[in-house]
Formats: C-alpha cells, sequence, structure tokens
C-alpha cells in the first residue's frame, strides 16, 4: 500500500477535531480517535437540543400565561380562545413577558378579549 503523503490536510482534520474537544474530561479532549467519538455525538445532541429548546420554551410560556391568567379570573385555554375570537393576535412569547413584566397591561388583554 502507498504511502499517505498529505499530512497538512490530516493534521488540519485532527486539530479541528480536538479543538472541539477542548475542554472535554481527560483522553476525550485529548485521544484523537476518542474525541472525534465525543464530539460526533456531542454535535449529535446539540442538533437535537436546539429542536427541544423550542419545544421547553413554549411549555415555560404557556406555563406563566396561565399563571397569570389565573390571577385574573381566567384560564390559559379561556383566554386563547377568547384572544381569537376577537381576533387578537399576540404571540405566546409576548404574551408570557406581559404576564411577568407588565401585570397591568395583561391584566387589560384578558378584560378586553373576556368582555
Amino acid at each position: 500500500m502507498p504511502k499517505a503523503k498529505n499530512n497538512v490536510a490530516s493534521r488540519a482534520r485532527r486539530r479541528k477535531v480536538l479543538k472541539l474537544a477542548k475542554g472535554y474530561w481527560g483522553s476525550r479532549s485529548k485521544v484523537y480517535t476518542v474525541a472525534k467519538h465525543s464530539v460526533e455525538k456531542g454535535l449529535q445532541y446539540a442538533y437535537r437540543d436546539r429542536k427541544n429548546k423550542k419545544r421547553t420554551f413554549r411549555s415555560l410560556w404557556i406555563v406563566r400565561i396561565n399563571a397569570a391568567a389565573r390571577l385574573n379570573g381566567t384560564t390559559y385555554s379561556r383566554l386563547i380562545s377568547a384572544m381569537s375570537k376577537k381576533g387578537v393576535d399576540i404571540n405566546r412569547k409576548i404574551l408570557a413577558s406581559l404576564a411577568v413584566e407588565n401585570p397591568n397591561a395583561f391584566a387589560d388583554i384578558v378584560k378586553f378579549v373576556s368582555a
């Protein structure tokens, strides 16, 4: 078998993987073959969790809206239903931030849609 001569590219590939593995524990950050598996798995987790983060934040917003809605005498589902019937298009992210940062404005929205 002929000798592989492209040392520059193979070293760059290894250095790139080891750079991504920086901060990993033990041989996961030092040994190329171990680091390669750790980095691959880490990138898989990163891809998956970018999707999961959206899910998590939406559920957090819903919990906050529900808590604020119950303080104003309604529930989350009734509030969202009333908002869609009235044609109020405020997304959950903005509603949740209003509920936390400006409860009076949130109460005004609840009064408007329930009236």
